[in-house]
């Protein structure tokens, strides 16, 4: 969070200790809040949201989260757990897109089942079950494994599982989407078995996936 010139850390993830919290309002419409005394407690703020991939690839931030507002003392008695900022807008930043977002729509956005427990579960996959990963790369297109050096699992939500395809001068994300869009943590387990069977069932003419050598193989045991 910067505010006043000032920087400082609102939340650090999963890390010890309580969250702070940063409660989000409408911007005043109301003439009797516009006065020169509300314009004195009113900080021009930005708040900055980084998603960082938990294993190492390249280019590890995910996306970025701006909201930007005014920080205020308007209802702290309603919730003295954290501070109010006022809002003005929010951006939503990721390596394909950008674009705005409204304030109903961010309040809306429900968290994904996976979140907490998404770091564990992809550690869990490449230090446990490397083996999926090769198997994983039937369900990709050829043409994309082509000149491919390394495969490292990027991102795991509600929807499917995110594969970063590493070639000598840049990278590819490619997602497989689950059968069934995930309502709770618990059917994460059902629907990548179904995923897994449905990589089994296929296969493609792709030299990397014949005989000769599976690219997940090494391209994991290479990661740094």
């Amino acid at each position: 969070m910067v505010a006043d010139g000032h920087s400082t850390e609102v939340s650090r993830g999963n890390g010890p200790g309580p969250t702070q919290r940063i409660h989000l309002h409408p911007s005043p419409v109301d003439a009797g809040l516009t006065g020169a005394a509300r314009v004195d407690e009113r900080v021009p703020t930005t708040l900055e949201f980084t998603d960082v991939a938990p294993l190492p690839v390249r280019d590890r931030v995910r996306a970025r989260v701006t909201v930007i507002g005014w920080l205020t003392s308007r209802d702290k008695a309603a919730s003295p757990e954290g501070d109010c900022m006022e809002f003005a807008t929010a951006v939503l930043e990721t390596g394909t897109c950008k674009s705005s977002i409204g304030l109903d729509d961010l309040m809306a956005a429900p968290a994904d089942p996976l979140a907490t427990c998404e770091a564990d579960v992809l550690t869990h996959l490449v230090e446990e079950h490397s083996h999926y990963i090769p198997l994983l790369l039937r369900l990709v297109e050829p043409r994309f494994l082509q000149l491919m050096e390394r495969v490292v699992p990027l991102a795991i939500d509600r929807y499917g599982i995110v594969l970063r395809l590493e070639y000598a001068l840049g990278h590819r994300d490619v997602r497989l989407p689950f059968h069934k869009t995930l309502s709770d943590a618990g059917q994460f387990s059902l629907q990548i078995q179904a995923l897994l069977t449905t990589a089994r069932r296929c296969s493609h003419q792709s030299r990397l996936l014949s005989g000769e050598r599976e690219p997940g193989e090494n391209a994991i045991s290479r990661r740094s």
